[in-house]
């Protein structure tokens, strides 16, 4: 019998049993459309991931201060002052470093407007930040060199801050907003990043005012550096720590007062994480094809049980083993296609309600759509073979004397 017959004869079989054959591919069906979503979901949450990695800048190389140490008990990062202004002079006159931006922070500081108030970070950093970190502006200007040499209490403050102060970007514009007290004008108002964490949420402000009203020292928390060429994270990295090193006199053998991280690494990590989400989602969506499976293979031995005349008679008429078990196996291969396709069909459209469930701008994805089908494939195989094995070693005499 070649396949094309045992085709034929499988979806005979199949059609006088419709509500079986539809239970018994609504397993796969589950199992294809969960994959199908889920892994679509895994390849939005990737994108989100790498998109608000580049939202934190161009090409982007952060210095961190290192950790002080009190009694002997390790602080945390960046809480050691080992950074300074010059250093971050310094590493703007390197080779491949397109901008410096140097960053102090003060965290939770209280800022008031007219009668609304809210609770944010504040950075004291220069007009490079807006280059180094990504951000554009939406209403009025980022710092200025002036602003910043002079020490103006002048601020930019993101578009969550503006939006938990109860105004617009147009009424805050020209407005004194107070931090910790003190008065501030503000003069610009940046676009929504909607990338890394707290981002649209902080408030930016010449360094020099952050240094003499606020932390009162010289030092930094972290430094900012913009790479000209993304090809050259590695060798720039090199440059800066060995320069640091040098202006901070570190011994050879001494450790780095100061950590480095780089776009690249943290890339690295996101997808390590996605990774890991996509196999987790995987496994789980394998878990309903395996149920599916085993389905088929129930239904499929159940079959030969209600089938050994059938058999019987087919081989007394001159059918061999091998045309037995191929029929068995061609319906559970059909039974399991079958439904794959209708649970890529399920899956594709459930990919964009599971999506907007989880805030992740999920697509179905041709790969995706194949693994799917390879899987539902293989499940249909392995569901088919045991009971077409079954079917095929029954002998003929004892299954025409069954009843």
């Amino acid at each position: 019998m070649s396949y094309l017959e045992a085709l034929r004869l499988a979806l005979r079989r199949l059609r006088t049993n419709r509500l079986r054959t539809m239970l018994t591919a609504l397993g796969v069906i589950i199992g294809v459309g969960a994959l199908v979503a889920l892994l679509a979901v895994g390849q939005g949450t990737q994108e989100r991931l790498t998109s608000r990695i580049s939202s934190l800048g161009t090409n982007l190389l952060s210095v961190q201060a290192g950790a002080a140490f009190s009694g002997g008990v390790r602080g945390a990062a960046g809480s050691a002052t080992t950074l300074t202004r010059d250093d971050a002079t310094a590493l703007a006159g390197l080779p491949g470093v397109a901008a410096v931006a140097p960053e102090m922070p003060v965290g939770n500081v209280l800022v008031v407007a007219g009668r609304a108030n809210t609770t944010t970070q504040v950075t004291g950093t220069t007009a490079a930040e807006a280059y180094v970190r990504g951000y554009d502006v939406q209403v009025g200007t980022f710092l200025t060199d002036h602003a910043v040499a002079a020490g103006l209490r002048v601020a930019v403050l993101g578009p969550s801050t503006v939006a938990d102060l109860n105004m617009t970007p147009e009424q805050i514009i020209g407005t004194t907003a107070t931090l910790n007290g003190i008065p501030f004008e503000v003069v610009g108002v940046t676009q929504p990043k909607g990338g890394a964490a707290n981002a649209d949420d902080t408030v930016f402000t010449p360094i020099t005012a952050v240094q003499s009203r606020f932390t009162g020292a010289g030092t930094l928390r972290a430094i900012g550096v913009s790479v000209a060429d993304p090809g050259q994270l590695s060798y720039v990295s090199a440059l800066i720590t060995s320069t640091l090193r040098e202006r901070h006199s570190l011994a050879p053998s001494a450790a780095d007062d100061f950590s480095l991280a780089s776009q690249d690494q943290l890339l690295a990590v996101a997808a390590d994480q996605t990774k890991t989400l996509r196999n987790f989602l995987i496994g789980i969506a394998a878990i309903a094809l395996v149920v599916g499976g085993i389905g088929i293979a129930n239904t499929m031995l159940v079959s030969v049980r209600e089938r050994v005349r059938e058999i019987g008679t087919r081989k007394a008429i001159g059918a061999r083993r091998r045309d037995i078990g191929r029929q068995f196996l061609v319906e559970a291969v059909i039974v399991s296609l079958g439904g794959a396709l209708v649970g890529v069909l399920a899956g594709v459209l459930a990919t964009g309600p599971v999506g907007r469930a989880v805030n992740v701008p999920a697509h179905p994805s041709l790969a995706g759509i194949g693994l799917a089908f390879g899987s539902a494939l293989v499940v249909g195989v392995a569901a088919g073979y045991w009971p077409a094995r079954q079917a095929s070693a029954l002998d003929p005499v004892e299954a025409l004397r069954h009843e």
